[in-house]
């Protein structure tokens, strides 16, 4: 399964910016591209695994439940 890099906008529109077959190249093109972030934009970039981009989409825009309080984190 690949691994797809993706720009999330507040409004949650997502961005697909690239996409990569190991981890490592992933990890290393999300680490630098928030890098470069000016300090005052309003989205973050994200990576996640999916077997295609509808389910990278529906990944990163499912709601979460928050975190039970007292977990260590």
């Amino acid at each position: 399964m690949p691994y797809f890099v993706y720009t999330i906008f507040p409004n949650k529109k997502l961005e697909l910016l690239d996409e990569f077959s190991t981890y490592r190249e992933a990890r290393d093109d999300v680490r630098a591209r928030r890098k470069e972030l000016p300090a005052d934009v309003d989205y973050t970039v994200r990576l996640v695994h999916a077997k295609h981009p509808s389910e990278a989409e529906r990944l990163l825009t499912a709601e979460r439940e928050p975190r039970p309080m007292g977990e260590d984190s």
